[in-house]
């Protein structure tokens, strides 16, 4: 019986292998603090999509949140609120509507990078959630659907024209 015990256990802990905190990097987000983004973050769900919320390594940046696949070394889904208004978001800026939210998108593919930034824009604080380019559209769908519960629609504030 106590062998029996021993496998059941070891086959346990290899199907749920524990995840190491993600660690990630300060960036300016002067509305971190905020009681919006507060609140938003107390309002995110345990997943976004097939993604599981993870620890951030410490020091952990205030205003994140990160949520992790079960496949091996895939890339965090990551948000981040409080952020100034996102570079190239100006008047003429395409957006898409998801889940009553408008988002603006920043592609990583410019650069090599196979993720996605998208950036909450109708909102009292911007908000950014970066996406594996892998990571199908569910992640976005359910972020969508918690920051448009959380936090009030807002008037657009796009940069003029340069």
């Amino acid at each position: 019986a106590l062998v029996v015990g021993v496998l059941v256990a070891a086959i346990a802990v290899n199907r749920s292998p524990v995840q190491d905190p993600v660690a990630l990097g300060p960036v300016d987000s002067p509305d971190a603090a905020s009681e919006q983004c507060t609140f938003l973050l107390d309002a995110l769900p345990e997943n976004l999509g097939d993604y599981t919320r993870a620890e951030l390594a410490d020091p952990a940046p205030v205003g994140v949140r990160a949520w992790v696949s079960a496949e091996e070394n895939a890339e965090p889904v990551v948000l981040r609120c409080g952020l100034p208004r996102p570079i190239g978001f100006d008047v003429a800026a395409p957006l898409q509507v998801i889940n009553g939210v408008q988002w603006f998108e920043v592609s990583g593919e410019d650069d090599g990078i196979d993720a996605s930034t998208w950036f909450v824009v109708d909102r009292g604080v911007y908000v950014a959630l970066t996406i594996p380019g892998d990571s199908g559209p569910t992640p976005l769908q359910d972020a969508s659907s918690a920051v448009s519960d959380a936090l009030p629609q807002q008037p657009l504030d796009p940069a003029p024209l340069q």
